[in-house]
């Protein structure tokens, strides 16, 4: 089992798209059997693929009242799983300061065997709970917008992290025709690019990934071609 991590410090970057629609290729294009963790109180991931949420169970997995596997939830994508977020995530912080453990989100992990892949939704902010993915995640994926504040940002998460995990810095809502956003790939050519689409935002909205919605369009290839580098970097 691999755990890819979707992470940024700044909120607004389509973490949580990016999230699913990853998660939604490593089970259809990869055909691995994939699970969605989704840490963040907004549960924006789970939404997408299908929750409509209720309830406030999703802070027992970490103080062990709740065994994982009991609020995985199928989802209508073959070999997608979620494990749902809720609003007792947004004490996840304190839970794990509390808690003393280090380690904590790493060994529930390991206790997730039947799963090839899982994809960690992540809250933003330099945290504790930030702290805990840094020490479980195979690989980080962080969006970037093309902007100096979301650049700072990522130069800010890249010092914090300071090589204990390997990261993958991506360009996100990308409109090559302006002049900032042209700049900036330029200083990055190496980074994948995902591209401002409408589709994207449409099949959000739809609560279905965009290669469902439309496996062809430039959204849809940018987002396979970035799965198939993440898998090029686990192996």
């Amino acid at each position: 089992m691999a755990t890819i991590a979707i992470y940024s410090l700044k909120g607004g970057v389509g973490k949580s798209t990016l999230a699913v629609n990853l998660a939604w290729c490593a089970a259809t294009l990869s055909s691995r059997r994939t699970l969605l963790w989704d840490l963040d109180p907004q549960a924006a991931s789970s939404w997408m693929l299908g929750e409509d949420g209720g309830g406030e169970r999703a802070h027992a997995v970490f103080s062990r009242h709740i065994s994982p596997s009991r609020l995985i939830r199928v989802t209508t994508t073959e070999r997608l799983d979620l494990l749902p977020a809720d609003a007792s995530l947004r004490d996840l912080n304190h839970l794990f300061r509390a808690l003393a453990k280090k380690r904590r989100l790493a060994r529930l992990l390991g206790e997730l065997g039947d799963h090839d892949r899982v994809v960690l939704d992540c809250p933003p902010g330099l945290t504790e709970t930030a702290d805990q993915v840094a020490r479980a995640a195979d690989l980080i994926v962080v969006p970037v917008v093309p902007s100096a504040l979301s650049e700072r940002a990522w130069e800010e998460v890249d010092r914090h992290l300071g090589g204990r995990t390997r990261t993958m810095p991506v360009h996100v809502m990308v409109d090559r025709r302006r002049a900032l956003h042209a700049e900036a790939l330029t200083r990055h050519p190496d980074w994948p690019v995902i591209p401002m689409a409408s589709v994207v935002e449409s099949a959000a909205t739809r609560r279905r990934p965009v290669g469902h919605v439309a496996p062809r369009s430039p959204a849809a290839l940018a987002v396979a071609d970035l799965w198939k580098r993440i898998e090029k970097r686990l192996a």
